[in-house]
């Protein structure tokens, strides 16, 4: 499309470049996902692989990977989009042009954010002098003798960020679906934005601190969204995004995007095989799974289920039966290190009246009861070890590994592996100011929020007490438990200065603690982005 004609008749024009420039986010969000993911604790996959995405959990990073080139090239193409719009529509014409140009702002804020993220390091750490992203708003007027500038310092490329969203909070005045940019999608992206500027616990700023709290009331006053209710919410996968009043905003997807066996290559592919499709390489983390038994057994068996975390109810391990019998077999489930790792065991059980056993191979261990309510036992290993684990059915293995399938980006609608990826909702607004409140040391409110969350997931499960001792263990906790798969694990860990510790079974490095000022905490800018750049774009250290 020519711009004269979108200016001469910017009414007839906007509808197809806004969806171009929402159709971008697809794309975008798939990478987008794994790099937040992947280099989270909440999972593992069954064992290295060939494709790009294992080096975001291995920590291997490298400049030629076509994921981080995809999420790159798709967030510029987005912002391109975004940016043309707002160059060449003039604002004040109607309240749905320039709603419409709130949109675009939105996407243009909402995108130099995660890629600041992404490739710029953690506020906390000089901002003011570490680089961020390129700040590139549209097409420039001479293309042909192009010269871009370098990458922006962390510091102005989060300016740039709150400037567009705080403009799009301006124009946005019409309400949509959750599928399209909203005011209240603008103020909570900035309450996010300032959390992540707001410093760490020990060291918090509490100008931004503040910030966050103020753009969090925007949102949770409006009233215009609401926590399902616990059923409900442990369903919330299910929901397609326009009929849920929890989701802020998601990028909408649909299923003829995945015709066939496309299926597998949706983001939820990795984590099960649901129906026949998807890889189901990728499980719940050991780690994951006991912050979900922290308050109680959460029990998945058909005949015994209870979920004692709402939470629970997006994973979904893989029992099977005995081919022989059609019954499940009896096993008691732990995890042993032998030879310098971690690994599952399931020893088959056998009830001999108020004594239980299980075996291993030729070893047979009685299990001592550590509660029997809950059936957790614990038993003296050969090693000389105590172990502790639970009485369950056995689960499918997958090379070595228990299939714990999470279907929390799958099932949208009930159809596989469908997922509109979540950008914002109403549950992180409340965790944002939790924490920002403690940070500000106003504990009473920090902990009504924390517990606003905890108690609709676990029943009475509300903490009577937050302080300066304790907020952070248990802030961060939620937030790991309530926003897993949802791409912010990672960053959640590294903008609080905290380190990442993965020890659980899988084929990672299990024992190595990966600090927020490695030089891995941030992605290498793609080569093919450095190569065809028109300009010097600067490279993250490599050391």
């Amino acid at each position: 499309m020519d711009s004269e004609t979108i200016v001469n008749d910017p009414d007839a024009s906007l509808e197809p470049l806004l969806n171009g420039m929402y159709a971008q986010l697809k794309s975008w969000s798939d990478p987008m996902h794994r790099m937040g993911e992947y280099a989270g604790d909440n999972m593992m996959i069954r064992g290295s692989s060939t494709d790009a995405f294992y080096e975001f959990i291995s920590y291997s990073r490298t400049p030629n990977n076509y994921r981080l080139t995809q999420f790159w090239n798709s967030g510029y193409k987005a912002i391109a989009q975004a940016s043309n719009i707002i160059d060449m529509i003039d604002q004040g014409q109607s309240v749905e042009i320039d709603n419409n140009l709130g949109e675009s702002y939105y996407v243009r804020g909402m995108l130099y954010f995660y890629l600041t993220r992404a490739f710029g390091r953690p506020y906390y750490q000089n901002p003011e002098t570490n680089l961020g992203v390129p700040i590139v708003n549209g097409t420039p007027d001479d293309v042909i003798n192009l010269e871009l500038a370098d990458r922006a310092t962390v510091k102005e490329s989060y300016e740039q960020a709150i400037s567009d969203l705080k403009k799009a909070e301006e124009l946005l005045t019409i309400d949509k679906d959750a599928i399209y940019a909203s005011k209240e999608a603008a103020q909570a992206m900035l309450s996010r934005i300032y959390l992540y500027m707001s410093g760490t616990y020990t060291s918090p700023n509490t100008e931004y601190a503040q910030l966050s709290v103020d753009y969090a009331d925007k949102v949770i006053n409006s009233g215009k969204y609401s926590l399902l209710p616990r059923d409900q919410f442990m369903k919330y996968n299910t929901f397609v995004p326009e009929n849920n009043a929890e989701t802020i905003f998601a990028i909408k997807r649909v299923a003829s995007e995945f015709s066939g066996y496309d299926h597998y290559y949706g983001v939820g592919g990795m984590y099960a095989n649901l129906g026949g499709m998807g890889w189901g390489e990728m499980y719940a983390s050991a780690k994951y799974i006991d912050l979900l038994n922290e308050t109680g057994r959460n029990d998945w068996r058909e005949n015994s289920y209870n979920m004692v975390d709402a939470r629970s109810a997006f994973i979904q391990p893989t029992y099977s039966k005995d081919a022989d019998t059609e019954e499940f077999t009896e096993v008691f489930r732990f995890i042993k290190e032998e030879g310098g790792n971690l690994n599952y065991v399931q020893a088959e059980t056998t009830r001999n009246g108020a004594v239980i056993t299980c075996q291993e191979g030729n070893d047979t261990y009685t299990l001592i009861p550590v509660d029997t309510d809950q059936e957790i036992y614990s038993i003296l290993y050969k090693d000389g070890k105590t172990y502790t684990g639970v009485i369950d059915n056995y689960i499918t293995l997958n090379r070595a590994y228990p299939q714990f399938y999470i279907t929390k980006a799958s099932l949208e609608g009930e159809e596989s592996h469908l997922h509109s990826p979540l950008i914002s909702r109403l549950s992180e607004i409340y965790l944002n100011r939790a924490e920002a409140y403690a940070k500000l040391g106003n504990y009473d409110a920090a902990l009504a929020d924390l517990n606003t969350i905890r108690e609709r997931a676990i029943l009475n499960g509300g903490y009577n007490a937050l302080d300066a001792s304790n907020a952070s263990i248990r802030i961060d906790k939620e937030r790991q438990l309530e926003l897993a798969y949802q791409a912010e694990r990672s960053y959640d860990v590294f903008r609080n200065g905290k380190e990442l510790t993965r020890e659980y079974p899988g084929p990672h490095n299990q024992f190595e603690n990966i600090s927020a000022t490695d030089f891995r905490v941030v992605y290498y800018i793609p080569q093919d982005a450095i190569n065809s750049y028109p300009g010097t774009l600067t490279q993250n250290p490599t050391q």
